[in-house]
């Protein structure tokens, strides 16, 4: 395995951790500003609508005019961004920071997954699951950090962030030289070997697969923003209690990222993915319902499995349903699955204010049922990794 893939997977690191702080402080928003659910929905919306606006948009530019340069640019503006919440005691500001990080992380995404695509030779599935488990293990750790920084060394902490994005964007930054040669010889290596054939482009199917997305998405992004006031409001969890349920989700998500993508070279990546979506239904079905603090706990591992597990696979399926466009692809599969969902953050969080949250959140389950759906209409593919 190139060795500069771990590289681009702690910039993932790095960027996702900073996603994954802004839905762990809005209990402290909330707390300390006096914001209501839609308020605090709000800030989500904020840093995934730029997201989910601009990474296809940065994909289709990979395609044509590669800038690695992003990679380390939208590292450092994440960093940057969170840093900058703890010295500001105004929503706008803190909206505006929310709207840097979205901006950030569409510059990272689809550069960062084109180049791990480049430079990964035969072994693109690992690749591509090491790199996801990056991402995957930000948002686990980003909730930990954030929470430590404003309940105990104080909001001014988050100057954390800042820091170590910055030596991870720098760190990558030198090593782009080395990427950049290891990109061409592999290059040069699948050409002499007469390459995969004419790449083509599938729109229908990428289509389908764009539903499921949205569906995987809705998962990922209202879990990530509404668990922590699920444990807190409904469960009657400690503020601490619900930002580690937040890091237990994602640091499960982290293990079942990687064990989706092996299983999808030995099993095939259509049966995880609709594996994973049957396994959605239920387990955000009893999460909504339950009252158990215990079973809410236990509900976290089926429910960490529905949305992670499908993540490489996705991403791969994309890539290959979009052989000409490998860059959209990425920006669309790897940052708007993890990112579109958020785009529903406000409305649910108004559902909540009206009918409470547990109710509001029931569109969780309702997004299994439509993964499934389109799960089992998605085509197989002749070439899987």
């Amino acid at each position: 395995m190139n060795l500069s893939v771990y590289f681009f997977a702690f910039g993932h690191l790095a960027v996702d951790w900073s996603q994954g702080a802004i839905p762990a402080l809005l209990p402290y928003f909330i707390a300390h500003y006096g914001l209501s659910y839609k308020e605090a929905g709000l800030l989500v919306f904020a840093n995934v609508l730029i997201a989910s606006v601009m990474q296809p948009l940065f994909g289709y530019y990979s395609d044509r005019i590669s800038k690695p340069w992003f990679i380390s640019l939208g590292c450092l503006l994440c960093g940057l961004a969170i840093s900058s919440v703890g010295f500001t005691s105004s929503f706008g500001a803190v909206f505006a920071a929310a709207l840097c990080c979205g901006v950030g992380s569409a510059l990272f995404h689809p550069e960062a997954a084109l180049m791990v695509n480049r430079i990964s030779g035969n072994q693109k599935g690992r690749a591509m699951g090491i790199f996801s488990v990056g991402g995957n293990a930000g948002f686990a750790a980003g909730p930990l950090l954030a929470g430590l920084c404003a309940y105990q060394l104080g909001i001014h902490s988050l100057l954390i962030f800042g820091v170590l994005n910055t030596l991870i964007a720098l760190a990558i930054f030198l090593r782009m030289p080395s990427v950049l040669r290891d990109a061409a010889l592999e290059e040069k290596k699948e050409s002499a070997a007469g390459g995969n054939g004419p790449k083509r482009n599938d729109w229908v199917s990428f289509g389908k697969l764009s539903i499921l997305i949205l569906a995987r998405s809705l998962g990922f992004t209202l879990s990530n923003t509404f668990i922590p006031l699920l444990w807190i409001h409904v469960l009657g969890s400690t503020e601490g209690e619900g930002t580690m349920a937040l890091s237990i989700l994602f640091g499960l998500g982290a293990c079942f990222t990687y064990l989706g993508g092996v299983l999808a070279d030995k099993i095939g990546f259509l049966k995880i993915i609709r594996a994973a979506f049957l396994c959605m239904i239920p387990a955000y079905f009893l999460m909504t319902r339950t009252e158990s603090l215990s079973l809410a706990y236990i509900l976290l591992i089926p429910a960490a499995l529905s949305v992670f597990m499908p993540y490489s696979p996705i991403v791969i399926l994309g890539q290959t349903y979009l052989g000409k466009n490998a860059g959209f692809a990425s920006g669309v599969t790897l940052g708007l699955s993890t990112t579109l969902g958020g785009m529903f953050a406000p409305l649910v969080g108004w559902a909540a204010d009206l009918w409470g949250l547990q109710e509001a959140l029931s569109i969780l389950w309702i997004a299994g049922i439509l993964g499934t759906a389109a799960a089992f209409a998605l085509p197989a593919v002749k070439r899987q990794g």
